[in-house]
């Protein structure tokens, strides 16, 4: 079976597709005020301008793409009539062009009409060489974006695409408006305050006022194209605090309606199914719980400007013996049992769904402590002076291992630093506030793209489950520094030409089976073979909602709040 084949089947569905969950009426705005908590806060409503997590879900309710992903994982249109095919004749037969048509009579939450021309310059906008954008791999291997009427959108791609479902699909690649935008291009796209945080959209909700890491206030969209929708007249999307306080909003105290990623152990999860006004909701997709590595030196020592770059490799950490000793002491099951339970599962890899694409590997399920010691000893590290902390030439073999305030991850940040000391590495902890870590405010040393340190502790997924994109990130021009604004999406600083030709390969790959071959091959070059990334969990998506929030279905492939335009209040 090919990935052409796998397309044909694709139509009938997403046609279908209407609204997951019917709402128990039929009125715009008639239910009030819905309260969504999310503990990383909100920094600003486009994902072009940053890859966090929170950031590309809270856009999602005000700006959108032209097709999604539901539950399942399947293809939806949202601004679109039907998902392109080769059946229907919106994929070529030579796979070189998609074409996109819009929905006729859309409009743009101020009134005005969605054309193919927003999509030609959200395109523009995003691939602009001085914009640093965030999302730039969704766009590699495209030729050219036009408007070859109002209503179409036409992507013409460099080589045959098999999977063309990059560009404008998924919450991560939403249209722009050009008129409110155009004078945002390039490095001007920093300085845009008004509207990276009130952009105009097409979504059930428009941004009335917002308060950068704290609150979002929405008002439903007059505009907005289902005439009965959304329910809620109001949104308020609050930020801060962690995941335990954020569950117990909705659980116990019933303050809050929903709350995302609650990422609270098994012994807190029961506790708080006890207190009768919420639920927790889970699904398992691509969420992998990691340990990132800093292929490059970090030091304060350094000039501003050249720490975690390319020009300076890391004094310890380019040494992949050293990279693998610090896998190898992982006990993956005792994480899983501390922090997760029956919503986690120990993992090897980065890409570990669908089934398909995940590598085989197991081995990393077994924590191997004289194994790690070995492979140190091996590599030149030993304990020259008996204080427990290997050396090399002079230097100490010392690691700053950061991540973002929380209670799981506090506990597996001091159960590592635990299993480091045990094989000779003197580890630092340090812990930055969610909206800070997350929030890529270039002007910041603290975001997890900066990544001023040797480890950083995060999780990272894609929406879709098709990772090709996902995996484009790890491309050397991707890597975050002053030129980007420091958005780029390579933290580790990866620059392997044999990881690239991969992924060159891979976009020119059809058969489903050559393409799983493939993005086990760069899985394995990450993981199990160059140890740039050191998986842990792959944890299921954990939120929680009222027992009173009607139409929620968890959405664990795109944006959690994706049919937020169907949540209504249980009477």
């Amino acid at each position: 079976m090919n990935f052409r084949t796998a397309l044909l089947g694709t139509t009938a569905a997403a046609t279908a597709f209407i609204g997951l969950a019917p709402a128990a009426h039929a009125q715009r705005a008639a239910d009030g005020n819905v309260k969504i908590l999310y503990f990383q806060a909100v920094s600003v409503m486009n994902p072009y301008m940053s890859s966090g997590t929170k950031d590309v879900h809270g856009s999602s309710l005000v700006i959108e793409p032209l097709a999604g992903f539901d539950e399942k994982g399947g293809l939806v249109p949202r601004l679109v009539t039907e998902i392109p095919s080769v059946e229907n004749g919106g994929i070529s037969k030579d796979l070189t062009t998609i074409t996109w048509k819009l929905t006729p009579g859309l409009k743009w939450s101020d009134g005005t009409p969605v054309t193919a021309d927003d999509a030609v310059f959200t395109y523009e906008y995003c691939t602009n060489a001085d914009m640093g954008c965030s999302q730039a791999a969704r766009f590699q291997g495209i030729k050219t974006v036009e408007a070859t009427d109002p209503q179409t959108i036409k992507i013409t791609f460099t080589t045959p695409k098999p999977n063309p479902f990059s560009a404008f699909v998924g919450a991560a690649s939403p249209v722009l408006q050009r008129a409110q935008f155009k004078d945002c291009v390039g490095a001007a796209a920093q300085t845009c305050t008004e509207q990276n945080t009130k952009p105009v959209g097409t979504g059930p909700f428009t941004v009335t006022d917002f308060k950068v890491n704290d609150v979002v206030q929405l008002a439903a969209n007059a505009n907005y194209r289902d005439p009965a929708k959304p329910a809620f007249a109001t949104v308020t999307l609050k930020g801060g605090g962690d995941a335990r306080a954020s569950a117990r909003a909705v659980m116990e105290t019933g303050e809050f309606d929903y709350a995302w990623n609650t990422q609270i152990n098994p012994e807190f999860q029961a506790q708080l199914a006890a207190g009768g006004k919420g639920e927790l909701i889970s699904a398992f997709s691509n969420n992998v719980e990691r340990i990132e590595l800093n292929l490059t030196d970090p030091s304060p020592d350094l000039p501003e400007g050249e720490r975690s770059q390319i020009k300076n490799p890391h004094p310890i950490l380019s040494d992949v013996r050293v990279r693998r000793a610090l896998s190898m002491a992982m006990d993956r099951q005792l994480l899983v049992d501390v922090g997760y339970g029956a919503a986690g599962k120990p993992t090897c890899n980065v890409i570990p769904a669908p089934e398909i694409y995940a590598s085989p590997n197991t081995n990393c399920h077994v924590q191997d402590i004289e194994g790690a010691k070995a492979l140190l000893e091996e590599a030149g590290w030993t304990d020259s002076n008996g204080d427990g902390i290997r050396d090399k030439d002079g230097k100490k073999l010392s690691l700053l291992f950061q991540t973002s305030v929380n209670a799981v991850r506090q506990d597996f940040q001091a159960l590592v630093k635990g299993w480091w000391t045990q094989i000779g590495v003197e580890t630092e902890l340090k812990a930055i506030e969610p909206s800070v870590f997350f929030g890529g405010d270039p002007g910041t040393p603290d975001t997890y793209q900066r990544f001023y340190a040797e480890a950083q502790l995060d999780t990272l997924d894609y929406d879709g489950t098709d990772p090709e994109a996902y995996l484009g990130q790890y491309v050397c021009a991707n890597v975050p520094g002053p030129g980007n604004g420091w958005r780029g999406t390579n933290i580790n600083r990866l620059c392997d030409p044999a990881y690239e030709k991969l992924l060159a390969d891979l976009s020119k790959t059809a058969d489903l089976n050559e393409r799983a071959k493939i993005i086990i091959s760069m899985n394995d070059l990450l993981t199990k073979d160059g140890y740039v990334s050191i998986p842990l969990v792959d944890r299921a998506r954990l939120s929680a909602k009222s027992k009173t929030l009607g139409g929620v279905v968890l959405n664990a492939w795109d944006s959690e709040l994706w049919n937020a335009s169907d949540w209504y209040r249980i009477k």
